[in-house]
């Protein structure tokens, strides 16, 4: 074989690193700092990049190369092979599930580094009901299929140093010593930018560091990010009729009270510490009844579920909680966070509303309200009136004070149309509950879980609130079967994947059929 063969058959060894992130993280300039580090160091490298469907919030990928510079120019790949990628950078953790899919991860080779924040996808945002998908399946594969792994929050890193995610990525890759640089060449590719240096090298360090401990068990931390914490204020006389209401919780079984102390919270920021009373009256009106129907060999689930979703139907959504979102300071101070906006700078803010008829008679007194919806000729004319859709600029004086005027009607609410029919709904809806339980304990628990189909407000609640009330009327019908529990969860499943009534009218009807 001549010198030349051999020095064709001569592989270096090339690195190969993957990057998954979503449009707007920065995988772009992640990449480039990646390649700078590299060159740095005496490498030759190369990157290529497949953007996502959409400049922002798309899926995309960039693909990393490099070799020691052996002063022959290299041929390198263009995009990652499965089984052949080194190092998988994601910058979320269904990112992480994606690379994973495609193979690219694998147990004698990859190091693997992701963070464990979510980007709810629009398929999870727009079903009825929780349409999350669960981190923990990806969490144990990526520990299954990888030889080194590495997962933590490194969003938040980001966030509290005042960065953005692509330098505490980055620091997390140093951390890792997956690549033979030194800490100093990483950081020096950050200081070469000239940009945002001191807040992004603050990010780098503390994943870094975060990085080369031990990695704590993730079921574990995950467990513990569920677990509520909360600080109120108000009065002194609130507060001391608050410190009442917490001790009756804590009345409640031990298996309802994380539950049901975040349904307090929910309730008293929707309307008052009154409306907390109103709550923990209807749960433990649940509580006695699961109690006598042997609720503990259950471990109350009867009750754990009726904590959530009472407290969901009593924090209904409304024009007056729109408002009252949309005017909070919180709101404007993670809006400025989330874009970049500096308290140096001014924000313009548009809020986009459409309000029908329905919605303006929904904040009239009881007896205003029923009077125009009785008439036809006033409710088409109030419609003609109001239905348009409206632009409110929320950063001046005027615009603002609109949404904060509506807001201030949450005093009132009580003796509005919109909160009578949703208490008289819902009363309606416990009661079945109830009445259920002694006859088919399982049935009543998902009875109670079909609440999760009503969400939003104006055409959207309309829309789902008709699902929720065609498939408790489904429920009762189907009392007297064996397997009606699983029969009705079958539904609720129906009603969540479709957005129209199509999916859940053919279940509907497959059901009565059977019946």
């Amino acid at each position: 074989m001549s010198r030349y063969d051999e020095e064709m058959n001569a592989t270096p060894d090339i690195i190969k690193l993957a990057v998954f992130a979503v449009g707007g993280q920065g995988g772009g300039v992640l990449c480039n700092w990646i390649v700078n580090a590299a060159e740095r160091n005496g490498y030759r490298a190369q990157a290529t990049s497949i953007a996502g469907v959409a400049q922002r919030t798309g899926a995309t990928s960039y693909y990393v190369e490099m070799v020691p510079d052996h002063g022959r120019l290299p041929v390198f790949a263009l995009a990652p092979s499965a089984g052949d990628v080194d190092i998988l950078v994601a910058a979320e953790m269904m990112e992480s599930g994606r690379a994973l899919m495609r193979g690219l991860v694998t147990p004698d080779r990859t190091t693997m580094i992701t963070s464990t924040h979510r980007m709810l996808a629009m398929s999870e945002k727009t079903v009825p009901g929780n349409g999350v998908t669960d981190s923990r399946p990806v969490i144990e594969q990526g520990q299954a299929q990888s030889q080194r792994y590495i997962a933590f929050d490194m969003e938040q890193i980001a966030v509290d140093a005042g960065s953005v995610i692509s330098a505490s990525l980055f620091g997390a890759l140093a951390g890792s010593a997956a690549l033979p640089f030194s800490r100093d060449s990483f950081e020096e590719t950050i200081r070469a930018t000239g940009r945002g240096v001191e807040t992004s090298l603050k990010a780098f360090d503390v994943a870094f560091s975060a990085a080369r401990e031990v990695q704590p068990k993730l079921a574990d931390a995950a467990e513990k990010a569920r677990i509520p914490q909360y600080a109120v204020r108000g009065p002194e006389l609130q507060q001391r009729n608050w410190q009442q209401l917490m001790a009756r919780c804590a009345e409640l079984p031990q298996v309802v009270q994380t539950m049901a102390l975040a349904g307090c919270h929910n309730v008293a920021d929707f309307q008052d510490v009154d409306y907390v009373t109103e709550y923990l009256e209807r749960l433990e009106s649940v509580v006695q009844k699961d109690v006598v129907h042997g609720g503990a060999d259950r471990g109350y689930r009867l009750s754990v579920v009726a904590a959530k979703y009472i407290a969901n139907a009593m924090v209904y959504d409304d024009v007056i909680r729109v408002a009252d979102l949309k005017t909070r300071a919180v709101r404007f101070s993670r809006i400025r966070t989330d874009i970049g906006v500096s308290d140096d700078e001014v924000l313009y803010l548009t809020e986009y509303f459409h309000p029908g008829a329905q919605e303006i008679c929904a904040m009239f007194p009881v007896r205003w309200g029923r009077l125009v919806e009785s008439s036809p000729r006033l409710f088409r004319w109030l419609d003609r009136l109001v239905n348009r859709g409206r632009r409110i600029r929320t950063d001046n004086i005027l615009g603002f004070m609109q949404l904060y005027m509506i807001a201030g009607l949450r005093r009132w609410r009580r003796r509005l149309l919109r909160h009578v029919v949703e208490q008289q709904h819902m009363q309606t809806w416990i009661e079945s509950v109830l009445k259920m339980v002694s006859a088919d304990y399982d049935l009543a628990v998902e009875m109670i879980r079909c609440r999760r189909l009503v969400k939003g407000y104006s055409d959207t609640h309309a829309r789902t609130l008709s699902k929720f009330d065609r498939v408790m009327a489904a429920a009762i019908d189907l009392r007297d079967l064996a397997d009606a529990a699983d029969r009705v969860r079958r539904l609720c499943a129906s009603a969540m994947q479709e957005e129209d009534s199509a999916g859940l009218a053919e279940a509907l009807h497959a059901v009565k059929r059977v019946h």
